[in-house]
C-alpha cells in the first residue's frame, strides 16, 4: 500500500494535470477562433459598407454635382472610417499597386488587412501617420532590433467599384487604422472573455501585432498603462511569423505567463504581416494544481497513518504461519531434515497447510534414509567396476601418446633431413663463390669488408638454422648453449643488413645505443627477431617516414625498442599479430615472423610486446634479462 498507492496517486495526478493542460489549450484555441472570426467579419463588413456607399444613389448624385468630397466626409464619419476617397483608373502614383484597388477597378469589391507606411497614411488623411506611431519598449526575450519606433500602420483596407459620370471606371477606397484602436481590441476581449468565463484571479487579454510589435492591446505594462510598443518573444515570432504556424501553448507575455494563442495575419498579397493573440493568465490554474496536489497528498497521508496499524495487525495473523513455514523450509534446505512447523490446532487454512507440510517432511525424511542406503551400496559396486577401467584407460592413453609422438618425430625427422640437405648444397655454392670473390678482389676486398663479413654472418646463420632443424629432429645428436652477445652490436649489424630496404623506402633512421650489457642468447636468433621487426616497420612506411631503434639498460636486463611512424594498427589487428599465420600483407607474408620472434625471445627468458594507434605508428619493445657475470 505504501509503495503502490503513492505511485498510483502520482500517476493519477500527472494524468489529471495533462488533461487540464489539454483543456486549457483547447479553450485558448476556441478563444482564438472566436477572435479570428470577429476580425474576419470586421474585414468583410468594411468591404460591404464601402460597396454599399459606392452603389448608393447619393454618391452618384454627388458625383454628377461635382462635389463628392462633402458627401464622402460625412459617410466616413458615419461609418467610423479613417479615410474614404475615390481612386480613378489610370491616375498617377501607386494606388493601383494595392490588390484591393485593382480588384475594385476590375469590377469587384474587396477588403483585406494591409500595412501602409507613414507617407501612405498621411497621403490618405493628414495626421493619420502620427496616430499610427508606436514607440518600441524594450521587452524580455524579444528578438534583437535597432528600431525605436513603429511608424507603419495596420489598416483594414476596402475598395468597391464606382462608375464616374463620364463613364470612367474608378474605385471607392476606405480604411480603418488598427494601430491604437482600443475599441477594436476591447471588443474582441469582451466578446471572447465574458464575465464568469474564467476562474477568479485569471483575466483574459487580446492583442493585435504589426510584425512583432503590439499596436493594439489590453495587456497592461503596469497599472493604467497598456503595453503598446512591447514585442513578442523571439520563439513565438519564429513559429508564427517565420513558419506561418499557430502557437497554442503557454507563453511569457510582458510580465507574466499566459495560456496563449497566436495566429498569423496575412495582408492582401498573402504576406504574413502581423499576429492576432488571445490568452488568459496561467497563475490561478497553476495555483489550483498545487492546491489539489497538496489536498490529495494530505488525504493520502492521513488515511495511511490511520490504516497502517490495522493492516499490520491483520497481516500478522496471515504471515506469521507463513514465516514459520519459510524458516522450516530453510532449515530443511540446510540439511536439518528433523525441522518441523508444529502449528497450533486452532488455526485456520494456513495452519492446516503447515501441518500438511510437516507430514510431507516426515515422508521426505523416510525416503531420504532409503535413498542414502541404496546410494551407498550402488557407489561401492560402481567403484569396484570402474577401478579396472580407469587403470586400463591410463595404460591405453600412455601407449597412444608414445605412438603418436614417435610417428610425429619420425615424419619430422625425414622432412628436416631432406630440407637440410637441399639447403646445404646452395649454401656451399655461396660460400665457395664468396671465397673466390675474395681471391679475385685481392687488396680491394678491404673496401667491402663489412659487406663480406655480413654475408659470412648470414651464411653462418643459415648453417645454424639448418643445424637447429636437425637438432629438433635428432636432439640426441646435438648439444650446446647460447652465447653471450651485446644487443647493441647486433642492432648495429641489423641496420647495416637492412640498409638497402630502409633507404629505398625513403625512411630516416634514428638509433640510440646506450647499453653495454650482455645477454645470453643466440646471436643469429636475435638478428632474426630484429631484422623481422625492422622490415615490418619498412613495409608500414611505403611512402617514407621515421624509424627509431634504441637499446638501453633497464632494471634486470636490456630493453630494445623498434618504433616507426607508419599507419599503425587497429586494436583488433594488434590483438592478433603474434598469432601464427596471421598477416596483414596478404600474399607477401606467411604470418609466422612475429610468432617465431616471440618464441625466440621467450626461449631466451625475455618478452616482446607491441603498442600501436591508427595513424600514430607502432612500437615494439623487447626485454632480455642481463647475463650474470662471474
Amino acid at each position: 500500500m505504501l509503495v503502490l498507492l503513492p505511485l498510483m496517486l502520482g500517476a493519477t495526478i500527472w494524468r489529471w494535470s495533462q488533461k487540464l493542460d489539454t483543456i486549457l489549450i483547447n479553450k485558448v484555441n476556441g478563444d482564438l477562433t472566436i477572435a479570428d472570426q470577429y476580425l474576419g467579419r470586421l474585414i468583410e463588413t468594411s468591404g460591404e459598407r464601402v460597396d454599399a456607399v459606392a452603389r448608393s444613389a447619393a454618391l452618384e448624385e454627388a458625383l454628377r454635382a461635382g462635389a463628392p468630397d462633402t458627401y464622402l466626409a460625412r459617410e466616413k464619419a458615419r461609418l467610423g472610417l479613417d479615410f474614404l476617397y475615390i481612386a480613378r483608373s489610370g491616375a498617377g502614383g501607386t494606388l493601383t499597386d494595392w490588390p484591393v484597388i485593382r480588384a475594385a477597378l476590375g469590377g469587384k469589391w474587396k477588403s483585406a488587412v494591409d500595412i501602409m507606411s507613414s507617407a501612405q497614411l498621411d497621403a490618405r488623411d493628414p495626421g493619420l501617420a502620427a496616430r499610427a506611431e508606436v514607440p518600441l519598449v524594450p521587452t524580455r526575450a524579444a528578438a534583437p532590433t535597432e528600431r525605436t519606433v513603429e511608424t507603419r500602420g495596420m489598416v483594414i483596407h476596402a475598395a468597391a467599384p464606382v462608375t464616374l459620370p463620364d463613364g470612367q471606371r474608378a474605385a471607392l477606397v476606405g480604411g480603418t487604422l488598427l494601430n491604437r484602436n482600443l475599441h477594436f481590441i476591447d471588443t474582441i476581449n469582451a466578446l471572447v472573455y465574458r464575465d464568469q468565463s474564467l476562474p477568479e484571479g485569471s483575466k483574459g487579454t487580446a492583442t493585435l501585432f504589426l510584425d512583432d510589435v503590439r499596436v493594439s492591446t489590453n495587456v497592461r505594462l503596469f497599472e493604467g498603462a497598456r503595453a503598446l510598443g512591447t514585442r513578442v518573444s523571439s520563439a513565438v515570432r519564429a513559429k508564427v511569423l517565420g513558419e506561418g504556424q499557430t502557437w497554442l501553448d503557454r507563453a511569457f507575455v510582458v510580465n507574466d505567463w499566459y495560456i496563449s494563442g497566436y495566429e498569423p495575419i496575412l495582408d492582401s498579397r498573402g504576406t504574413r504581416v502581423g499576429m492576432l493573440y488571445v490568452g488568459f493568465l496561467e497563475a490561478p490554474f497553476r495555483q489550483a494544481k498545487r492546491s489539489s496536489v497538496f489536498t490529495l497528498s494530505a488525504a493520502f497521508l492521513f488515511i495511511a497513518l490511520a490504516s497502517v496499524p490495522i493492516f499490520l495487525r491483520w497481516a500478522g495473523h496471515i504471515f506469521r504461519p507463513l514465516e514459520g513455514m519459510t524458516r522450516t523450509i530453510a532449515q530443511v534446505e540446510a540439511g536439518d531434515l528433523t525441522a518441523r512447523n508444529r502449528p497450533d490446532q486452532d488455526g485456520g487454512e494456513i495452519t492446516q497447510v503447515a501441518a500438511h507440510l510437516d507430514d510431507l517432511l516426515d515422508q521426505l525424511q523416510a525416503r531420504d534414509r532409503e535413498l542414502r542406503d541404496w546410494a551407498e551400496s550402488l557407489e561401492a559396486k560402481v567403484e569396484e567396476r570402474t577401478a579396472d577401467l580407469r587403470a586400463a584407460n591410463r595404460q591405453l592413453e600412455q601407449t597412444t601418446e608414445r605412438l603418436v609422438m614417435s610417428e610425429k618425430l619420425a615424419a619430422v625427422g625425414e622432412i628436416t633431413a631432406s630440407v637440410a640437405h637441399e639447403i646445404n648444397n646452395p649454401v656451399a655454392v655461396i660460400q665457395g663463390n664468396l671465397d673466390l670473390a675474395r681471391e679475385t678482389l685481392g687488396r680491394d676486398v678491404e673496401k667491402v669488408s663489412d659487406e663480406f663479413r655480413l654475408i659470412d654472418d648470414q651464411v653462418y646463420r643459415i648453417g645454424v638454422i639448418v643445424s637447429k632443424l636437425l637438432q629438433f629432429a635428432r636432439p640426441e645428436e646435438y648439444s650446446g648453449s647460447a652465447n653471450l652477445i651485446s644487443p647493441a652490436e647486433v642492432v648495429n649489424d641489423c641496420l647495416v643488413l637492412t640498409r638497402h630496404q630502409i633507404e629505398s623506402a625513403g625512411i630516416a633512421t634514428e638509433k640510440h645505443l646506450e647499453s653495454e650489457a650482455q645477454v645470453l642468447m643466440s646471436r643469429t636468433e636475435l638478428q632474426q627477431v630484429l631484422v623481422n621487426l625492422i622490415l615490418n616497420a619498412a613495409h608500414a612506411m611505403p611512402e617514407g617516414g621515421r624509424l627509431a631503434v634504441s637499446v638501453r639498460d633497464v632494471a634486470g636486463g636490456v630493453e630494445i625498442v623498434v618504433a616507426d611512424s607508419g599507419a599503425g594498427m587497429s586494436p583488433e589487428v594488434l590483438g592478433r599479430i603474434f598469432d601464427p599465420f596471421f598477416t596483414t600483407k596478404r600474399a607477401q607474408g606467411t604470418g609466422l615472423g612475429l610468432s617465431i620472434s616471440q618464441q625466440l625471445v621467450s626461449r631466451a627468458g625475455g618478452r616482446i610486446s607491441a603498442a600501436s594507434e591508427p595513424g600514430e605508428g607502432s612500437r615494439f619493445t623487447i626485454f632480455l634479462p642481463a647475463a650474470r657475470r662471474g
